[in-house]
C-alpha cells in the first residue's frame, strides 16, 4: 500500500496558490523507512494543492501519483513513499510532474547512493547535496548548519545553576520531578543525583544518602552504567545508557530505579536491553535521552502505532505502564518509541520518528504544549526541535530553536523544562547540562514561555 505523510498541513489552500514554489528537496534512495521516499518542500506562503502531481524515476514507466486531497503547506514539508510503486537506484533520477505527468516541475540525478541522503541545503532553494541524516518530513539537516533555526522562545539570558565546579564533568541528563527536585546522571562513574534548588542554583539533597549522588549498578548488581538519559515517571525512575564503563562494548539500555532507602549504591530494579532492535552501533554512540509520554495525550492526539498501522491502543500492550517511553539514538538521531513491560525485559516498539538531527542528546516532554524536545550538543550549534503529532498522527519536526544568545556553543548534553507549576510572570524554567563542565559549572538556567494547549 502507498503511503503519503503530510507534515504541517492547515486551512484549505487558497485559489492560485504557486505550484512553482514546490520543489523536490530530499531523496532516500537506500535504506529508507519503510522503502524509498522523495520529499518535497513548499517554499511559498501559501499552501498547494499537489493532488494528482506524479514522481517518477528515470523511468516513464515507473510513476507514483500522489492521492487526492493532499496539499503541502506553507514551508511544510511532504514525504512521498514511491516504493513499492518503484525504487530508487544507485544511478537514478527522482523527477516531479503536474497532474497527468506532462509539466515537469523539479527533478535530480544521482550517481551513487548517498550515505545518509541527498538533499537541498539550505531547504527547497540550495543545491543538492549529502545530508548529515535523513530527515523525512523536516527540514534538512545540512552540512555546517546550512537550515540555521529561529531565536530562542525563552529569551537570550543564561545564568549559572550550580556552584563552581560543584560536579565536575561528564553530566548528562537532567528531569524534573516537580518544581523543586530535579534528577540528573552523570556517565562516568555512572551516578544519580537528587538536586534541590539553593536559592537561584541547585545542590545535592544532602538527606538520605544523596551528598553526593549514588551509584548505579545494572540489574545484576554489577558493572558501571554510562548513565546519559533519565526521567521521572508515575512508573518509575528510568535511565537510559550507553555501554558498561567496564568493558568496550555497546549496550543500549533502560534501566529503572527505586530511589527511596539510604543506601548509596543502587542496584537496576528491572532492565530493558535494546540491543536486538536498535541498528548496530559504536559503544559512545548509544541511547543518549529518554523522556516517557502518557497514554491519555497519545490517545488524544491520535498517535499512530507503526507497528499496526492504526491508532495506538494501550490496551495493546499489558503491563506497560502508563505510557511509552521515547529514546534517543546518538549515530543516527532517531527517536524510538517502546512499550516497556513494567515487569522488566520485555518491549515492544511502537514507533520510529526521524528528529531531524544527526544526533540526538536529550528528549524531553513538554506536557502544556505537548512539544517532544529533541536536543542536539555542539554537533548542531546547541540547537532543539520541537515535534508534534500531526494529522496522520505522526511526530513529525514542527520548529527548530537556535540556544539561546547568552549561551556559548557548550557540550549540552542535558535538557530538563520546569512543570507549569514553576511559572512567575509568564515564563518558567529550563535546564542544560554540561557534559564538559565549561567555566567550571555543569548547570545553566534560561527560560521558555509558560504555554499551555
Amino acid at each position: 500500500m502507498l503511503s503519503v505523510v503530510a507534515v504541517g498541513l492547515g486551512s484549505p489552500v487558497p485559489a492560485g496558490a504557486a505550484a512553482s514554489d514546490v520543489r523536490i528537496n530530499e531523496v532516500e534512495s537506500s535504506g529508507g523507512s519503510p522503502g524509498d521516499w522523495v520529499e518535497l518542500v513548499n517554499t511559498g506562503t501559501a499552501a498547494v494543492d499537489v493532488s494528482g502531481w506524479v514522481v517518477k524515476d528515470d523511468d516513464d514507466s515507473h510513476a507514483f501519483t500522489v492521492p487526492a486531497g493532499t496539499a503541502v503547506a506553507a514551508g511544510g514539508h511532504l514525504a512521498l513513499d514511491v516504493d513499492p510503486a518503484f525504487g530508487l537506484g544507485s544511478s537514478d533520477s527522482a523527477r516531479l510532474f503536474r497532474p497527468g505527468a506532462g509539466t515537469p516541475v523539479d527533478s535530480y540525478s544521482w550517481n551513487g547512493h548517498a550515505t545518509t541522503t541527498y538533499g537541498r541545503c539550505a531547504d527547497g532553494v540550495g543545491a543538492f547535496t549529502t545530508t548529515t541524516a535523513p530527515t523525512k518530513g523536516s527540514a534538512n539537516a545540512c552540512p555546517g548548519g546550512t537550515n540555521p533555526g529561529t531565536a530562542w522562545p525563552g529569551g537570550s539570558t543564561v545564568a549559572n545553576a550550580d556552584a563552581s565546579n560543584a560536579f565536575g564533568t561528564n553530566m548528562s541528563g537532567l528531569a524534573f520531578e516537580g518544581p523543586g527536585v530535579l534528577w540528573a546522571v552523570k556517565n562516568g562513574p555512572g551516578t544519580l543525583y537528587r538536586l534541590v534548588p539553593n536559592g537561584t542554583t541547585w545542590r545535592s539533597d544532602t538527606a538520605n544518602g544523596w551528598g553526593s549522588g549514588k551509584t548505579l549498578r545494572f540489574s545484576n548488581g554489577s558493572g558501571d552504567p554510562d548513565a546519559e538519559g533519565v526521567v521521572a515517571t508515575p512508573d518509575g525512575l528510568f535511565v537510559a545508557t550507553e555501554r558498561d564503563n567496564n568493558g568496550s562494548s555497546s549496550a543500549p539500555k533502560v534501566l529503572r530505579y527505586t530511589t527511596s532507602g539510604s543506601g548509596t549504591t543502587l542496584t537496576a530494579a528491572a532492565e530493558w536491553n535494546l540491543t536486538a532492535d536498535l541498528p548496530p552501533v559504536a559503544a559512545n554512540s548509544g541511547l543518549e535521552g529518554i523522556t516517557w509520554v502518557p497514554d491519555s495525550f497519545l490517545t488524544a492526539r491520535g498517535f499512530r502505532d507503526q507497528r499496526t498501522g492504526s491508532a495506538y491502543s494501550p490496551g495493546s500492550y499489558p503491563g506497560h505502564g502508563t505510557g511509552l517511553y521515547f529514546v534517543g539514538l546518538e549515530a543516527n538521531g532517531t527517536i524510538y518509541a517502546y512499550a516497556l513491560d513494567q515487569a522488566g525485559g520485555g518491549y515492544t516498539r511502537v514507533a520510529t520518528v526521524q528528529s531531524g538531527f544527526p544526533a540526538v542528546m536529550e528528549l524531553e516532554f513538554e506536557p502544556e504544549s505537548g512539544h517532544l524536545w529533541a536536543v542536539c550538543d555542539d554537533t548542531c550549534q546547541g540547537r532543539a526541535k520541537t515535534l508534534d503529532v500531526n494529522a496522520q498522527g505522526v511526530l513529525a519536526v514542527t520548529h527548530t530553536y537556535d540556544r539561546p544568545a547568552g549561551m556559548p556553543d557548550y557540550n549540552n548534553e542535558g535538557f530538563a523544562i520546569a512543570p507549569k507549576s514553576a511559572c512567575a510572570s509568564g515564563r518558567k524554567p529550563v535546564l542544560w547540562a554540561d557534559d564538559g563542565n565549561s567555566g567550571r559549572h555543569a548547570l545553566r538556567a534560561g527560560a521558555l514561555p509558560c504555554t499551555t494547549r
